[in-house]
């Protein structure tokens, strides 16, 4: 087992997380059973969110009576500071605890600071003051407020999108974060699903000793694969190496990451699937993405306004509008070949 010190936090986790996202798409009795396999397999930090529907409650079933053996981190999206703690209220319920050990703002527009308008800083504070969470954190998808975050010098740890399919914009907020101290917790370290093999990306994380990675998983064999990693570590052969180099290459440029941060559409495209299933048709099989359900959510394109919406929130400046229609064309070409 690999443990590390979460920034200047004091804190001690396995260095491979769990992310508790998934586990709001399986039941309650799975959920906690798959919590409980990750826990007695090494992992001791749990990532979750108000916003991820019941994950939270999952977790406070799972574990209920070991709190003190595990390290929590939930998320408000709260933009108020009456919001944040109505938020933290029902987070502490639902997690059945007194306290979080890493309270994050969930990905906001702007980085919370104390005496701003909104109050969110201010009463993540007072929180802290009164026992009720341990450190204050961020999320964050885009790179201006991630940074501005780390030279506010106000916040224990940054999460942010990370894997070895990011760029030197990236490795720049975690070296600041190294130079600051703050605790760097990698999300979609398997780029939202691009990136499929596990021990590869596992490999990679074990060269970036301040970075933890959370694994969002929600089968057993997704996690089996980090708990032997956790258990055995995981090297990066010459093997696994060409396999970084080989996806760098097919995903150079501009892609969609599957952040869903553009959503909801008008007209009800499900952007954050339709605007990179080119991808997901050469790098999973083809015929799981082939089926009439698809097609007909690709044939929702057509339908696409043009309205400019879905790029102007892309935290990563894409053209999402064009994005679709290449995948759009692509969808076809590639169904036809398969008929």
């Amino acid at each position: 087992m690999q443990r590390i010190q979460l920034g200047k936090t004091g804190i001690e986790i396995e260095k491979n997380g769990f992310g508790a996202l998934p586990i709001q798409r399986i039941s309650k009795e799975e959920a906690a059973r798959l919590l409980r396999m990750a826990f007695e397999g090494g992992m001791n930090y749990f990532d979750t969110a108000r916003s991820y529907s019941d994950s939270e409650e999952k977790l406070g079933y799972a574990f209920e009576g070991m709190r003190d053996k595990l390290i929590i981190a939930t998320k408000t999206a709260a933009l108020t500071a009456e919001g944040l703690r109505k938020d933290l209220e029902t987070s502490l319920r639902n997690l059945k605890t007194d306290y979080i050990d890493i309270y994050q703002f969930h990905n906001p527009a702007f980085c919370p600071l104390p005496g701003g308008e909104d109050g969110l800083y201010d009463a993540a504070l007072k929180a802290k003051e009164e026992g009720k969470i341990r450190h204050i954190s961020i999320t964050n998808h885009r790179l201006a407020v991630a940074q501005e975050a780390i030279d506010s010098g106000l916040y224990a740890t940054l999460q942010f999108p990370y894997s070895y399919l990011s760029g030197p914009q990236e490795e720049e907020l975690l070296e600041a974060c190294r130079r600051a101290g703050m605790g760097f917790i990698a999300m979609k370290a398997l780029a939202g699903g691009l990136i499929r093999d596990g021990y590869t990306a596992a490999a990679f994380m074990e060269g970036k000793a301040e970075v933890v990675p959370i694994w969002g998983v929600q089968r057993d064999w997704e996690l089996e694969q980090f708990l032997d990693v956790v258990k055995n570590g995981a090297e990066l052969t010459p093997e696994r190496q060409a396999t970084i180099e080989k996806d760098r290459a097919e995903l150079a440029g501009d892609f969609c990451r599957g952040c869903g941060y553009c959503m909801p559409c008008p007209v009800g495209i499900e952007i954050n699937n339709c605007a990179r299933m080119s991808l997901m048709l050469r790098r999973a099989p083809a015929k799981a993405w082939l089926t009439e359900e698809w097609q007909e959510k690709m044939r929702q394109i057509e339908n696409c306004l043009h309205c400019g919406a879905c790029a102007a929130k892309c935290p990563y400046s894409l053209d999402t509008p064009r994005l679709l229609q290449d995948n759009y064309e692509d969808f076809w070409k590639v169904l036809e070949e398969n008929r």
